[in-house]
């Protein structure tokens, strides 16, 4: 029973992201920018859009069509 509480705790150290890195919140930013139905845009939303969010800790922008 013991063991599981050790995997338990190695899995949770490696789903933590890297200082600097953010691979895993990245992934999470870029998953709930396509269920707003939003896309990421690498400079900036086009004139008829609108920022509704970020894509990445880098500065990628979630953009959607204005309504």
């Amino acid at each position: 029973m013991r063991i599981h509480y050790l995997l338990l705790a190695l899995l949770f150290l490696f789903s933590m992201s890297v200082p600097g890195k953010g691979v895993f919140i990245s992934a999470l930013q870029k998953y709930f920018c396509k269920i707003r139905s939003g896309r990421c845009a690498v400079l900036g939303c086009l004139p008829k859009e609108e920022q509704i969010g970020h894509c990445s800790l880098t500065g990628r922008k979630c953009c959607r069509k204005k309504k």
